[in-house]
């Protein structure tokens, strides 16, 4: 009797059909409704109005043909965009964003890596920050101002949370202003590791007014510092590093206070000697060694008149 079906394509075709669709419900579909299957992290919020309002701006845009958003869990791409991706970080994104092409690098943990100011002027004038860049500028969002009803309605398709309150407070706001509030909360539901310090680090540099150092570093400012402290350091996104503030309080630190900031950037309520940061500056230490940074300072210096 078994061996009939064999002698019925059509019937076989039918049976064996059946067979794999519910093996697939079975495996695929059903598994995709269960709660387990769509986790969440702990620190995830749904976005605001003015967030989400500034991620359909950059999928509108574009954005993700040229960014991804996702971090692979290999070592090379870990050490220069952060810690890899995790599921549960994209339970609010519909739809996710990750993109495929990396024409510009991966925006992943782009979230508080840069003040707010940073990012306006970017979008801006993007060959401002790198003169080699393709980005094309935004600079029309400043005068696009946002409509309410119609990022409620997508609040609402979004099943996202919000208040009347919450669209009123979109009044004023333009396209540009969302765009910044999404770009700083990409990737902040992950808690990222601050640089590993460098121990016993000398207070003074070991490379104090050497030429050579010198001159290493101010290639090294003209392309990492200068974008947000000027040409001259005399500051404009960042303090100026010529004056006679550090950290917002009247006074200079050492040389080795300089050196752990360069290496492990800033982040908002960070003390140092017992001065308050406000964040904002990306940590060095990842792409820098040692006496790269020490050269730096050593400009740094140099400029400062010391």
């Amino acid at each position: 009797m078994a061996g009939e079906i064999y002698r019925k394509p059509i019937m076989f075709a039918i049976v064996a059909a059946v067979v794999i669709l519910i093996g697939t419900a079975v495996t695929m579909f059903f598994p995709m409704l269960t709660p387990e299957m769509h986790p969440k992290l702990e620190g995830l919020k749904p976005y605001t109005a003015l967030q989400l309002a500034g991620k359909d701006i950059y999928q509108r845009e574009g954005c993700h043909y040229c960014h991804t958003q996702t971090v692979r869990p290999l070592k090379t791409e870990v050490m220069r965009y952060g810690e890899y991706s995790k599921a549960g970080e994209f339970a609010y994104d519909r739809p996710f964003l990750w993109g495929s092409k990396r024409t510009g690098p991966d925006l992943a943990r782009i979230g508080g890596k840069y003040p707010d100011a940073w990012h306006y002027r970017h979008f801006e004038n993007p060959r401002a920050f790198f003169a080699q860049s393709n980005m094309p500028s935004y600079a029309f969002m400043k005068n696009s101002m946002l409509d309410g009803e119609e990022i409620a309605a997508h609040m609402r398709a979004n099943n996202f949370p919000y208040t009347p309150e919450d669209i009123n407070a979109l009044n004023g706001k333009t396209e540009m202003d969302a765009l910044v509030a999404y770009m700083q909360v990409i990737g902040t539901s992950v808690k990222k590791e601050m640089p590993v310090k460098v121990a016993e680090v000398e207070v003074k540099n070991p490379l104090a007014g050497k030429p050579e150092a010198i001159a290493e570093g101010k290639k090294l400012f003209a392309g990492n510092c200068a974008i947000c402290h000027s040409a001259d350091g005399k500051g404009g996104i960042g303090p100026s590093l010529v004056d006679d503030e550090f950290l917002y309080v009247k006074g200079d630190l050492a040389d080795d206070d300089y050196f752990e900031i360069i290496n492990n950037g800033t982040k908002e309520g960070m003390v140092e000697e017992g001065r308050t940061a406000k964040g904002g500056m990306p940590p060095f230490g990842a792409q820098m060694d040692k006496n790269k940074i020490w050269s730096l300072v050593a400009y740094i210096r140099s400029i400062q008149g010391k």
